[in-house]
């Protein structure tokens, strides 16, 4: 039987387990990136390791989500890790450099090599046949000290494209149109591996743009094989050495196929407040729109930008709509300032931003209230804009311009029939990517030589070992697609503490119950119980650290998003799978607990079912469904605190998996 190309990858670079879906793998990575909400912790938990220099091919360290600095703790946080980046051997880049799934692509992104990455969207350069993954931030410290990577064996779907995009039908129409069939949890325990003789009618920046919002889908990852489109791609950016052809076999044999007829997409668009609530955009066409954002890692390459400027020469923006652009990068905002792009989208009523994350997470550019804003990003849950109610569409930059131009949902193929003089823009990519590298620092050319630390950068918490026994208060109870937006909000007032674990622990789950974390301090620790799909979302670890912090021991879920349910067990908290029945049964305020005389010998034994007796009268069961690794990292309080324990006994910190 032949190999699939994400076979082959992990084929490669496997070090333990068989390619088998559901069983433990555990592979080593070639390259690491990290951000700065997440990478002060990286970096702390690498010196709480006390490892002394980056151990992969390549190490990147991105600032891209606070570039604004509009605190010294901001500030001081880009300047502790350029400094972790100088002692510890890694790329830095600075602030207003790009987005890091932009610029990895741009500069690193390497067909056939593994990637790891503390941030969610990390699959991005799966479109040139890399094999990405998000993950939690001590997961990528692990890696970056030289220790294999494990995670669950994904099933392989065979996304199989045919036919080809027709006019006005974008890539992120593509995605969309997948979210739509899937939903949001879709891909949970899956890489979708792209197919067919569709794919070489998709530019790279195409693919890159698909393998980004698998994400939303719940996937591991997303990839699609190497070609001379690939080829080519790398030769403009200046990286042709990196290619390698990497495809499947003709006898490959997938989980499951999906056929996808490209010629049958239409312009979409995600509507408010989850990604997978997609619709024709003729369907709400005459939707009034105050607010148009054009960028983020989706979508704000120099090619999707350019696109938009296309549709913009020569035009102007309607009055009642405001448009900005945030590039993915700063060689993309070069480049279009070069050939006089900039000048023309300014001309028709266009505001540019530093290239950032920024109003992708809430930071600037925060809509007007009872308004709907149409951004180019990957995700719109509900208040991630920084307005609690918000009404955020997601859409193809051609559909956002659209309504920039209209200043209102439009599709772009009405307008065009309206205008009459618009043609569809295309996607052109340059003959070079000539954007200069002054903002990104390499480890030769390095500022520092030790770590400076502000005052706003803590000490890495830890927890005790997992509890013999475990009895607690339910101290929320919550519903379906709670988000790692939901448990520790993203806007700029929250950013600030991600290095500052007690402060950032009293937003926890503030977006659900503003009473929670003084709750949670007061009763000494407790559980949480939700629904479904616990977790979707961004990888931040923060979103386990803080409920660790404030003493929570378990989380009961109908399921867990894969990279949360990870985090968790990385800071000791058992994350416990009940069914909608018992879900049912439990209220909160109710005392639960489980029927165990010890929890973490039971755990360390294997045991996979566990009785709980809910106010000590009504009993139920809750299952974990964890590897032998995993729980010793449990019964040992968490990664950090189980990599300290083996260095005490004379191992390898990195070696804590």
């Amino acid at each position: 039987m032949g190999l699939t190309v994400t076979e082959k990858i992990l084929d490669d670079h496997l070090v333990d387990g068989e390619l088998v879906p559901g069983e433990e793998i555990g592979i080593t990575i070639d390259q690491v990136l990290t951000q700065d909400t997440t990478g002060t912790m990286v970096w702390l938990q690498f010196e709480a390791m006390d490892l002394d220099e980056v151990k992969t091919d390549l190490a990147a360290q991105y600032c891209d989500h606070q570039t604004y600095q509009f605190d010294f703790k901001n500030t001081d946080d880009h300047r502790f890790l350029r400094s972790a980046a100088g002692t510890y051997g890694a790329y830095f880049s600075r602030p207003g450099n790009g987005i890091c799934h932009q610029v990895h692509k741009e500069r690193f992104a390497k067909p056939g090599a593994t990637l790891l990455g503390s941030d969610s969207h990390t699959p991005t350069p799966g479109g040139l046949g890399q094999l990405a993954i998000g993950s939690g931030g001590i997961d990528v410290a692990v890696a970056m000290g030289g220790a294999p990577y494990f995670f669950e064996m994904p099933e392989i779907v065979n996304v199989h494209l045919t036919g080809e995009l027709s006019p006005w039908a974008t890539a992120k129409d593509v995605i969309l149109e997948l979210l739509r069939r899937l939903t949001v949890k879709g891909g949970v325990g899956r890489i979708f591996e792209f197919t067919g003789p569709g794919v070489s009618t998709l530019t790279v920046p195409e693919r890159t743009t698909i393998t980004n919002m698998g994400t939303e889908l719940g996937a591991t990852s997303s990839i699609f094989p190497t070609d001379e489109l690939t080829r080519d791609y790398l030769e403009r950016l200046g990286r042709v050495d990196d290619y390698v052809e990497v495809t499947a076999d003709p006898d490959a044999e997938y989980d499951e196929t999906i056929e996808v007829d490209l010629s049958s997409i239409e312009p979409l668009v995600a509507a408010p407040s989850m990604p997978d609530n997609v619709v024709p955009v003729r369907e709400v066409a005459g939707e009034a729109v105050e607010q148009v954002i054009i960028g983020s890692c989706t979508n704000g390459a120099y090619e999707d930008i350019l696109a938009s400027a296309k549709m913009l020469e020569g035009r102007q923006v309607d009055p009642r709509t405001e448009m900005i652009v945030a590039p993915g990068s700063k060689q993309a905002s070069e480049m279009l300032a070069r050939e006089g792009w900039t000048a023309e989208m300014m001309a028709a009523g266009v505001n540019f931003s530093e290239a950032t994350c920024g109003a992708c997470i809430g930071v600037g550019h925060v809509p007007g209230s009872d308004s709907v804003s149409v951004r180019t990003f990957n995700r719109n849950f509900e208040g991630r804009s920084g307005l609690e109610d918000d009404a955020v569409y997601l859409s193809s930059p051609e559909v956002a311009t659209a309504a920039a131009l209209a200043g209102e949902l439009i599709d772009p193929r009405d307008l065009a029939e309206t205008l009459g003089d618009m043609s569809p823009p295309g996607m052109e990519i340059p003959e070079t990517f000539d954007g200069s590298t002054t903002d990104l620092i390499t480890p030769e050319n390095a500022v520092d030589d030790r770590l400076i630390k502000g005052p706003n950068i803590g000490d890495v918490p830890l927890k005790d070992g997992l509890s013999a026994h475990i009895e607690g208060p339910v101290l929320l109870k919550m519903g379906d697609n709670i988000t790692t937006d939901h448990i520790i909000p993203a806007k700029g007032d929250v950013l600030m503490y991600r290095s500052n674990i007690p402060k950032l622990s009293e937003y926890t789950l503030s977006r659900v119950d503003e009473s929670f974390a003084s709750r949670a301090l007061e009763a000494d620790g407790g559980i949480l119980l939700a629904a479904e799909n616990y977790g979707q979302g961004s990888s931040r670890e923060h979103a386990a650290m803080c409920p660790m912090y404030l003493g929570i021991e378990a989380v009961l879920a109908q399921s867990f998003a894969r990279i949360h349910r990870a985090n968790l067990i990385n800071f000791g908290i058992l994350p416990l799978v009940i069914d909608a029945d018992t879900y049912a049964q439990i209220d909160q305020g109710d005392t639960v607990s489980i029927v165990e005389s010890d929890i973490s010998g039971a755990v360390l034994a294997g045991a996979d079912t566990f009785d709980i007796a809910i106010n000590d009268e009504l009993e139920a069961s809750a299952t974990l469904d964890a590897t032998h690794r995993e729980r010793e990292l449990l019964a040992a309080g968490g990664k950090l605190q189980h990599a300290r324990n083996l260095q005490a006994a004379g191992g390898s910190a990195a070696a804590g998996d």
